[in-house]
């Protein structure tokens, strides 16, 4: 619970923390329901399915870049912390 409120001590592995929840949020809210609709596996029609494939792109490589930044703060609490 420290960590989640980014309490003195354990800033470095919140900050980690929340980056984490924030690339579960992309992935199960905004990737996964965009990328099925551009493979078709949910029926919609053919205007939108470019439009969830660039949605599903950009939230995909919004994930890749908040990547190493969250594992440098997990790693940094490991080597001293804030």
């Amino acid at each position: 619970m420290q960590a989640l409120t980014l309490r003195s001590g354990v800033v470095p592995i919140g900050l980690g923390m929340w980056m984490g929840l924030i690339m579960a949020f992309n992935v199960w809210f905004i990737i996964w329901p965009n990328q099925k609709k551009a493979l078709g596996i949910v029926p919609v029609e053919i205007t939108e399915k470019p439009k969830a494939a660039r949605t599903a792109m950009l939230a995909s490589r919004f994930n890749t870049m908040l990547s190493i930044p969250m594992i440098f703060c997990m790693v940094a609490q490991q080597h001293g912390g804030l």
